[in-house]
């Protein structure tokens, strides 16, 4: 899960992540209120969240690579796990993954 300051942001990660192969598909949600401490004020910020698919494997170069690209100093880079699905959904997704085989 990523958070993005705008659409074209978000667009231009996922992007990035497909091009590279190192996720399957990305979902972005359309614009969210997000609220949070920042620098001991609390602050509210306009965001797009991204939902990557991916492997635990690939956590350290997909964060890598949306801190080269993100305008944050410090993005929302989260990895949840999947904990079961359809089997055919799982097996495309690992297929689709080429970039730590």
């Amino acid at each position: 899960m990523i958070s993005a300051s705008s659409e074209s942001e978000s667009q231009e990660i996922v992007s990035s992540l497909l091009h590279k192969r190192l996720i399957a598909c990305a979902n972005v949600s359309s614009q969210v209120t997000s609220s949070y401490w920042w620098k001991g004020n609390i602050e509210k910020a306009d965001e797009f969240i991204i939902t990557a698919k991916t492997r635990l494997s690939l956590v350290e170069k997909i964060t890598e690579e949306v801190k080269n690209i993100h305008s944050y100093d410090l993005p929302e880079i989260l990895a949840l796990p999947i904990l079961d699905g359809s089997k055919d959904y799982l097996d495309w997704l690992n297929n689709e993954i080429t970039s730590d085989k």
